[in-house]
Order: structure tokens, then C-alpha cells, then sequence
């Protein structure tokens, strides 16, 4: 039922009514004076639970933590001016990512633009194409007509977000009174639709997307993979557990191995795991005759490893990428089919072949030996007990309990957790921020993705990650679930040293113009916001993490020796797969 006390509360309750019964539940409000309608609305929704954060930049990265854990699109809102411009990282995470984001702007009302009106700029499509939707919703009278035109955006807002896997904007501008002053002749509509919506709670359009693949798509693919000798499955990033069972039955059933990214989500948890592998890193590096295909299946992203990419190409292996309709994620520029499907649905379509078909397993066998020797030979290269960036990663992965979330930073850690972090039992799911792949908004992503899935929640980043996001510590501060940092500080940007810039440029210019040591005072950042801090210097202290309920624990790390170890765990793995 919308908020007759005038004209802006009817309307905002409306387009936020919408929201809600399209299956939007969480709001991140950054507070504003132009933003006033919308914040009464969101605050008023029984439907949405309302979080406020005082910095947009942390309320977008929060919004998009929580669509990111929930898979459901979550609000952001804030006032005019630079308030909306302060969200724009955020948006571009969401926009290659492909998470589903919605952007409340408020605006000033178009007689009030270009005129020097204070805390105006040019919201129109402020966020260019990262915009899966734009809609400058306009200032209307609370009549049929306009309750309408807010219940239709609202709905068509979330269907766009849901459906093109990504972030929507809708600038809202607003005429006075902002706030709730009594002007009940203000709201006009009389018609039952506009002022109620549909009846059993229903949104006022529901976006629909089909999902199975056709009958001739189902037979192109069957007849891929019934001619294929040496078949791989390489899972990327993708964004919950859903196809965990599906794509582990495609392996056993095809005898095909999975190369499966940490972000998968098919490293960790109880489905059949006996053909993943995840030292495909360095596996690959050593490049072994036996182990090239002829036919990979891709889901989701192209991992972040370079030289599995490098890897792919090179060998000019047929290849098929299995992704929903959004972004078209083929980097490697030689898939042979983009085929924009739901994955569940494509597996099940190959069931009537899988179903009868008789395997080698030699070609399997061959990868599940590489990986193996791949994970011994890492055990004992980094065997003598010292914690640096690889054991980090490593150790962790034993300690993750069922049902926690993790998010990884951009940049060394997601790197390090592709090529060390082995998997397990426990039902653990990976996220990073590999849309943009910045080390922004970090801090905040994790309070939103903890606020999102209401499961414990880690977080592993830099120091200089840490630098970038300090004002997340206040939404970590607040959390309503467990949330531990850990911040592996090897005094600036480490993986810069691993780029030839790092031999080619004199070490004290190096030092300034790339790792940028940020010389933060870890132990006081988090004393500022009541945050309990841990310094942690082995294994020991990373397993008590698991323990906490709020913790920033700080792992030192000595940077000089980090490119040679690389180096060295490299050659161990070549060496046990010649």
C-alpha cells in the first residue's frame, strides 16, 4: 500500500513497493537531504531490510556484495552531486561482473539543472554503457498515470538487473517537499492497480528469460563431445554452488577433468571432486604433450591464470564456452561457439548420450596423476613451516568451516589462491572481484556479502587493498555476522615484482612509481573503528581465526624472496611431471 502523506512519498513508495515484490530485499542507503523520499520509502518497505553507510563509494560495494552472495539484485541509494559519482567504481565491478545491481539516484528536478543549483551535476546516464538499463524515471503527479509509470520502472528495473546479470540506474528526481509534510490532495489516483498493484503481492510485470537449449543446439553439442578423445572442462568464475552437481556429473559421465578456478565453487564441498583439478596453474606452465586436448567445454569465466590462457591458445583446442545471456565473456578470442544457455540446462540436454556412453579413462587418469604429483611437489617446496603469500593461501583453505563465504582480493591473492588453495570438504564459496579487477571497496564488499548470504564471512587482502578501503572498516564494524580480515602485508604492491618493469627500472624508482608501500598503521585502523586486531605469524594463528567473530589479523610478509619461491614451486612441479 503506497504512502499517501503527498505527492513524493505515494511515488517513491510505489517504485519501492515494486522492488520488493519483484524479490528485492536488502538496501544500502548512503543519507542526503534530495534522497529524502526514497530513504522514507525503503525505511517505510517491510519487505527490504534498509542498511545505512555513510560513504556511497562503501554503500556501492556493500549493494553489490550482497547481490553478489544472495544472486538477487540489491539497492543502492544516495543523493545528488558527487554522492552519485562517488558510486561509479562499484557500478563498473557490477557491469563486468555481471552482478545484479540497482542504482537509486536522486536528482534535482530539471528546472533546477544547469543553473548553478548547488549539489547538481549531470546524473543522465552518468554510468554510460556499465548500464545494463538507464531511466531518467522524471518528476509525475501521483495520479494513475504517474503511480503507474513507478510501478512499471520498478518492476522493469529488477527484471533487467536479474535478467541482464548486471547493474541498472535510475536517476529519481524529486520536486519539494522532500521530507513527509501532510499534503494528502496531493495523491489523485483512484485506480486500484495503481494504488495497491497486483493482487497476491505479485510485481506488476515479472521478467521471464528462457533457459533450455534447443533441440538442435543439444544435438551440435552431443556430437561434440561423443568425437572428443581428450576432452577438458574448465570452470571459471562463477557465482554460487548451483552447478557444482551438474558440471562434477558432466565430468564422471564424459571421464573429462575439470580444470576448476578457486572461484568455481568446485574446489571446495562434498560433490564428486575426484577428477577437479586445481594445480592446473602450474601444470600447465610445464606443458606436457599428454595432457593437450581437443575439445574444452568452458563455464562461466576464463580463469585468471595467464598461462592457462596462453595455454589454451597456443594448442588451438576446440572450444565451447556455456554462459547466460549478459557479457560476452571470451577473452581468448578463438571459442569456437558462445552458446548462451543455462548451464544446468545444457548437461541435463547431454544426459540421453552420457547416459550410455562408454569412456577411456586413460585420458583422465593422465590428469588426475599430473595433478597428484602437481600437490606434492608444492607440499614439499613450501614445506619448512614459514608462513609467505602461498601458504597463506594454502593453509587457509583448511581452516574455512561449511557454509562460509570468502572473498578474495584482486591483484597477488587471487592469484595465489588459483595456484595453492587445494579445496576440501566443507561446502566453502570463493568470491573476488574479478569484473574490474580492482583492489577497491574490498572491506565494504565483504560486510555487503555477509549482510547478503547471512553466513561467516573472510575476507583476504593486501595491505595496499586495505589502504584502499579503510572507510569499509565502519560497514565490517557493523556487521551482524562473523567477518575476519586478513591482510597479508608484504609492504606494497608484490605483484609488480613479478612484471619486467621490475628489472628494467632502478629499485628506488620502482619502489615510488609501483609498490607504493603505503606505510599504514594497521593495528590503529582497526583500533579506529573497535575492530579486535591479531597479528599472526604461522599456522597456528591462522586456524584460532576460524574462531573469531571479528578479527582483522595481520599477516607480515617478507616481499624479497616472493618472486624467487614462485620460481622455485614452478620448477618443483615441472620437475615431478617430466
Amino acid at each position: 500500500m503506497i504512502d499517501t502523506t503527498n505527492r513524493n512519498t505515494a511515488l517513491a513508495s510505489a517504485l519501492v513497493e515494486e522492488l520488493a515484490r519483484a524479490g528485492v530485499a536488502l538496501a544500502f542507503l548512503s543519507p542526503g537531504s534530495r534522497s529524502s523520499p526514497i530513504a522514507l520509502a525503503l525505511d517505510r518497505e517491510p519487505g527490504i531490510e534498509l542498511r545505512v553507510i555513510l560513504d556511497e563509494r562503501s554503500a556501492g560495494f556493500a549493494a553489490l556484495g550482497a547481490a553478489l552472495a544472495s544472486g538477487s539484485p540489491a539497492i543502492v541509494a544516495c543523493t545528488s552531486g558527487s554522492a552519485a559519482a562517488n558510486l561509479h567504481p562499484a557500478v563498473v565491478e557490477a557491469d563486468q561482473a555481471g552482478v545484479p545491481l540497482l542504482v537509486l539516484t536522486s536528482d534535482r528536478p530539471s528546472e533546477l539543472r544547469d543553473i548553478g543549483a548547488g549539489q547538481t551535476i549531470d546524473q543522465i546516464g552518468l554510468y554510460g554503457t556499465a548500464s545494463r538499463w538507464f531511466c531518467e524515471v522524471g518528476t509525475h503527479d501521483a495520479d494513475d498515470a504517474g503511480l503507474l509509470h513507478m510501478r512499471a520502472t520498478g518492476s522493469r528495473a529488477a527484471a533487467e538487473a536479474r535478467l541482464g546479470r548486471g547493474p541498472v540506474h535510475l536517476n529519481l528526481s524529486w520536486r519539494d517537499p522532500l521530507g513527509p509534510d501532510p499534503r494528502p490532495d496531493d495523491v489523485t489516483a483512484g485506480d486500484e492497480l495503481a494504488r495497491e498493484g497486483r493482487s497476491g503481492g505479485r510485481p506488476l510485470t515479472t521478467g521471464i528469460a528462457g533457459r533450455e537449449p534447443s533441440a538442435d543446439l543439444a544435438d551440435a553439442l552431443t556430437g561434440a563431445v561423443a568425437g572428443a578423445e581428450r576432452g577438458l572442462i574448465v570452470a571459471g568464475r562463477l557465482p554460487d554452488r548451483s552447478l557444482n552437481e551438474p558440471i562434477a556429473e558432466l565430468a564422471a559421465r564424459t571421464g573429462f577433468p575439470v580444470l576448476a578456478d578457486a572461484t568455481s565453487q568446485l574446489r571446495f564441498g562434498t560433490h564428486e571432486r575426484s577428477r577437479v583439478v586445481s594445480a592446473y596453474d602450474l601444470i600447465v606452465r610445464a606443458d606436457r604433450p599428454g595432457l593437450r586436448p581437443d575439445l574444452v567445454l568452458r563455464f562461466g569465466d576464463l580463469p585468471t591464470s595467464k598461462p592457462l590462457r596462453a595455454w589454451l591458445r597456443s594448442h588451438a583446442a576446440d572450444q565451447i564456452v556455456i554462459d547466460p545471456p549478459g557479457r560476452w565473456n571470451e577473452p581468448s578470442r578463438v571459442a569456437g561457439a558462445m552458446v548462451r544457455a543455462d548451464a544446468a540446462a545444457v548437461v541435463e540436454s547431454l544426459r540421453k548420450w552420457l547416459d550410455g556412453a562408454a569412456r577411456s579413462t586413460s585420458w583422465s587418469d593422465a590428469w588426475i596423476g599430473a595433478e597428484r604429483r602437481a600437490q606434492e611437489a608444492i607440499d614439499s617446496a613450501l614445506g619448512d613451516g614459514a608462513l609467505n603469500e602461498p601458504v597463506v593461501q594454502r593453509a587457509l583453505g583448511d581452516f574455512y568451516g561449511d557454509g562460509e563465504r570468502v572473498l578474495i582480493a584482486s591483484s597477488m591473492p587471487i592469484r595465489d589462491a588459483e595456484a595453492f588453495l587445494a579445496g576440501g570438504d566443507a561446502a566453502v564459496t570463493i568470491h573476488s572481484n574479478r569484473g574490474a579487477n580492482g583492489i577497491d571497496g574490498l572491506l565494504s564488499t565483504a560486510a555487503g556479502i555477509a549482510a547478503g548470504s547471512g553466513e561467516p564471512t573472510w575476507v583476504v587482502l593486501g595491505d595496499l587493498a586495505l589502504a584502499h578501503d579503510l572507510g569499509g572498516l565502519a560497514a565490517v564494524a557493523r556487521a551482524e555476522h562473523p567477518l575476519r580480515i586478513v591482510v597479508v602485508d608484504n609492504g606494497g604492491g608484490g605483484i609488480f615484482d613479478f612484471l619486467p618493469q621490475a628489472g628494467q627500472v632502478d629499485p628506488e624508482r620502482f619502489s615510488s612509481l609501483f609498490t607504493t608501500p603505503s606505510r599504514l598503521d594497521v593495528a590503529s585502523a582497526a583500533a579506529a573503528y573497535g575492530i579486535p586486531y591479531e597479528p599472526v605469524s604461522d599456522a597456528d594463528g591462522l586456524r584460532a581465526l576460524a574462531s573469531r567473530e571479528r578479527v582483522l589479523a595481520h599477516v607480515r610478509i617478507e616481499r624479497d624472496r616472493n618472486v624467487d619461491l614462485h620460481r622455485e614451486v614452478a620448477a618443483a612441479v615441472a620437475a615431478a611431471l617430466a
